[in-house]
């Protein structure tokens, strides 16, 4: 098969270690899918039919780790949905509820977005240059949102409940802002998870909570964009790459659990200006090294 020549199981398992990391950490995982390519030599390009279709594999994994992960925060909060369905309000204190339907007002917004502009921003930047360039401007992001951040670091320890204090600190508003900013992501460079980080602290969450509702917000949008694309895997797209598909999507599955892990540890008393300064660096680095 023509497919299984462009992509072999070494790229498929160092793609998928890439991919199960970068989505998690705010680094850009697609920028870095696009920048280590070409760092490489390596003939895979992110609008080849076959790269998106070996993508859908790993962000699924993604997506099902973190559903596993915060596993019971979602049956707290989709009975919290149902309960506000049924007694038709969202009382004061059921944070549970109003954290679900924040979610889901974080949600829409950038579904409809990705729907409308993944296409055309994809071709737009198809190109290692570009993704470095952006990464820069992720590093910028980060630090920013740190600088302008209105909460000094560290939970609240007012409340030991994590989904009850982004729910009580969090405006309707700020989850619409939030949840938009996912949608930075869909230029190679930009960080999901950094863009939905710096907007939490923008809103006063701190650098855990943040992190927290990146992870709860990513899992819906992760995990539908995969569902939605999951017919190619098993089409003529996902001929000669189903193979290579499922071992990066192993591969992803395993990084992205020691990540989000990592990640919860680390925020509890540390912030976002370690990865704007790895992402200023290796984005001026490669674009440096591709200009050359």
């Amino acid at each position: 098969m023509v497919f299984a020549s462009l992509i072999t199981y070494a790229q498929a398992i160092v793609l998928g270690l890439l991919q199960g990391f970068s989505e998690l950490f705010p680094i850009s995982s697609l920028g870095h899918s696009v920048i280590l390519p070409g760092l490489l030599g390596w003939d895979i390009h992110q609008n080849d039919n076959f790269f998106l279709t070996f993508l859908v594999g790993t962000h699924l994994a993604t997506a099902l780790v973190l559903l596993g992960f915060f596993w019971h925060d979602w049956v707290r909060i989709v009975r919290g949905i149902v309960r506000s369905l049924r007694m038709r309000e969202i009382r004061p204190d059921d944070t549970d509820a109003k954290l679900g339907w924040m979610l889901i007002v974080g949600t829409i917004p950038a579904g409809l977005l990705g729907l409308l502009l993944e296409h055309p921003l994809r071709h737009l930047f198809a190109s290692s240059k570009s993704a470095a360039f952006f990464l820069m401007l992720n590093g910028l992001v980060l630090y920013v949102a740190e600088r302008l951040r209105r909460r000094a670091p560290g939970p609240d320890q007012s409340v030991s409940d994590p989904d009850a204090r982004i729910a009580r600190r969090l405006t309707w508003r700020g989850a619409l802002g939030v949840g938009s900013a996912q949608a930075l992501a869909l230029v190679p460079g930009f960080s999901r998870s950094g863009a939905t980080m710096g907007g939490g602290l923008l809103v006063g969450l701190s650098n855990e909570d943040a992190a927290r509702y990146s992870f709860l917000l990513a899992t819906p949008i992760i995990g539908a964009a995969a569902a939605l694309k999951l017919p190619d895997l098993f089409g003529p797209d996902g001929d000669g790459v189903r193979g290579q598909t499922l071992v990066g999507a192993l591969c992803a599955a395993v990084t992205a659990y020691l990540a989000v892990r990592f990640l919860m540890r680390y925020f509890h008393s540390n912030r976002l200006t370690p990865f704007a300064a790895y992402c200023s660096i290796a984005g001026a680095a490669s674009l440096i090294y591709f200009l050359t």
